[in-house]
């Protein structure tokens, strides 16, 4: 069963913009790179061994209780810019998952950047082509579209089969693996935070516990060593989800209002 946790971007405060999608919702997941620096460094006094870079499902199934890894959504620029050499510094390799209707766009990875982080030893996988803003109400046809096409594109710039996706914006469901499955993805990661695997029609699904700007690199790695500090987050998210289904659109309007009062203080 092995911990992941799940990054965005590294960029500067008052500088969120030029690397992945604008805005303070997006702001809210990036990091400093001195942020992201020492939690790397708390991180590296913790564990054993390197994260895991294998795409091999049953390796992942087969993971002792003390194996982990780095994943990042999207595919902003900061992915070669910040994040890739600080984690080989340490000998580390990191998962991105790359939306790929905006590789080459102002603020993510060109085509020639995700070759030259695959080609350095990380992961490349999809993260959908368009990033739905709520990917579980998509239908089935536009879901498979998705995944396939995306792969299709990432698995032509890698030269190798695109076999690991993410789930955009957190918003899964059995539809959205079941769909994922049928294009060709093995492992597919959400925004659970758990640690327990499931399988949906040969996807293996894992759930990933959420780093954001502000979290302290004590508690980023109690994510990995204290199961308490994972339960807390998963009671979190539960409890949000069930606020997100009630509230419905209301709920994104006052995090959108929350948010932006707190990147203009």
């Amino acid at each position: 069963m092995p911990i992941t946790l799940l990054y965005h971007d590294v960029t500067p405060i008052q500088a969120e913009d030029p690397s992945g999608f604008a805005g303070p919702e997006a702001a809210h997941y990036k990091l400093t790179p001195e942020e992201f620096a020492r939690h790397l460094e708390a991180l590296a006094g913790k564990v054993a061994r390197p994260p895991l870079a294998t795409t091999t499902p049953n390796e992942l199934r087969r993971a002792t209780s003390d194996a982990w890894l780095l994943t990042f959504d999207d595919g902003g620029t900061s992915a070669i810019t910040e994040i890739a050499g600080q984690l080989e510094r340490r000998g580390w390799r990191g998962w991105f998952f790359i939306s790929t209707d905006f590789i080459g766009t102002p603020s993510f990875c060109t085509r020639r950047q995700l070759r030259e982080l695959h080609e350095r030893g990380h992961v490349i996988g999809s993260h959908s082509c368009s990033h739905p803003e709520r990917m579980s109400r998509c239908p089935p046809r536009q879901l498979l579209d998705e995944w396939q096409r995306s792969r299709a594109v990432l698995s032509e710039i890698i030269g190798e089969p695109i076999t690991t996706a993410s789930v955009p914006g957190g918003f899964y469901s059995a539809k959205v693996a079941r769909a994922a499955a049928t294009a060709g993805i093995e492992v597919l990661f959400n925004s659970e935070p758990t640690t327990r695997l499931s399988d949906v029609d040969g996807c293996l699904v894992v759930g990933r516990y959420c780093v954001y700007r502000g979290m302290s690199d004590t508690d980023a790695t109690c994510l990995i060593g204290d199961p308490l500090r994972r339960w807390r987050q998963s009671a979190f998210w539960n409890a949000k989800k069930i606020a997100k289904t009630m509230a419905g659109p209301a709920y994104k309007l006052l995090r959108q209002k929350l948010l932006r009062r707190t990147s203009e203080s």
